[in-house]
């Protein structure tokens, strides 16, 4: 019987050993590659989540003449701990001397450290307020934008031809005018969509330009043509240069842009707020000259809708919850998404310059 004895004593050791060999292996060579892929993906999605929130949130504060603010995610540590919890049980019974039971439990402990901090600063300050360069535009042109959107969010005026330039900051009073300036836009999105337009970034005389091209098979096309008398511009021409308004003797039409500021207020615009907020005075009230309430959907209708709800709303790409109200993109509007993830572009292409 001794010797029985030992020989289950050797058995259940030899398991034992077997567990803890088994777990500790595991550990290195399966959990690492695990966590990383499954924790890495996690935290990609709640900062893209919580940068859209904090873009729409501020949307929401401009549309209430409230202060926006930006925090910012500088870095993100995560330090898993891997446990192991190994022992054995033995259990007496009837006509057995000793049996031994190993047993091993594992779990891990995930200690994030995540540091962020508001953007602030005379870097960030300028980024905000700085007019969007003509290289900025371009680019975003070459990225595959549609040029309507970009003309209509980043432009305050091309020629004489005005996008509610007032709308760049607080909302103004009085209705914008934006009529011809929107139709100009739409004529280069026709071209776009044709493949007769293109885009290009100069300096010349050590002034940035902007050039609008027509292809040879599209400069007579009826866009073209339509666009030409919109600018003043010759009929049938190529290429149409444009720069600062502030070049004196300057053989280029005026462009001005908005700042990354002046492009959020504007957009702050498709903000709809509760009928109550208007009528106690919380928000500014636009009329038209006639005296008429002016509704913005005629300016923004086509680049971004904002909604609200007392309660929370399903089917939604992105909500907030602000002044007691959820404010909210429909899944399915997809112009109102696209709109938004221009502005996403353009606030990190700008807010770079922080620091």
């Amino acid at each position: 019987m001794a010797s029985l004895t030992k020989l289950l004593q050797f058995k259940y050791l030899a398991g034992l050993l077997l567990v803890i060999s088994s777990s500790f292996f595991l550990g290195c060579t399966k959990y690492g590659p695990v966590f990383l892929q499954s924790e890495r993906s996690q935290y990609n999605q709640a900062i893209q989540k919580t940068n859209d929130e904090q873009l729409l949130l501020n949307l929401v504060r401009l549309k209430y003449h409230d202060t926006p603010l930006f925090m910012e995610v500088h870095n993100i540590a995560s330090q898993f701990t891997f446990h192991k919890d190994i022992s054995i049980s033995t259990q007496l019974q009837a006509g057995a001397k000793g049996i031994f039971t190993p047993d091993a439990s594992t779990f891990v402990e995930e200690s994030p450290t995540i540091s962020y901090s508001p953007l602030h600063g005379e870097n960030f300050v300028q980024g905000v307020l700085t007019a969007i360069s003509l290289k900025t535009i371009v680019l975003l042109f070459h990225s595959g934008w549609n040029v309507e959107r970009i003309f209509k969010v980043c432009l305050q005026r091309i020629d004489k031809l005005k996008n509610a330039p007032s709308a760049s900051g607080p909302t103004p009073k009085i209705a914008p005018k934006t009529g011809k300036f929107f139709k100009a836009a739409k004529y280069l999105r026709q071209l776009q969509s044709q493949g007769g337009l293109d885009l290009v970034y100069r300096v010349s005389d050590g002034e940035p330009q902007l050039v609008i091209h027509f292809s040879e098979a599209f400069k007579n096309s009826e866009p073209a043509n339509q666009f030409s008398r919109s600018i003043n511009a010759t009929i049938g021409q190529t290429s149409y240069v444009f720069g600062a308004p502030s070049i004196k003797d300057k053989q280029s039409i005026d462009i001005v842009t908005r700042s990354l500021l002046g492009v959020m207020f504007y957009l702050s615009e498709a903000v709809q707020v509760p009928e109550q907020d208007i009528v106690e005075g919380r928000v500014t009230v636009t009329k038209t000259d006639d005296g008429e309430v002016f509704d913005w959907a005629e300016i923004t209708g086509e680049l971004l809708r904002i909604h609200n709800s007392p309660n929370q709303p399903a089917d939604v790409s992105l909500l907030i919850f602000y002044r007691n109200y959820w404010f909210y993109i429909n899944d399915s509007d997809l112009i109102s998404k696209s709109t938004f993830s221009l502005l996403a572009q353009i606030y990190a292409l700008q807010s770079e310059k922080e620091g």
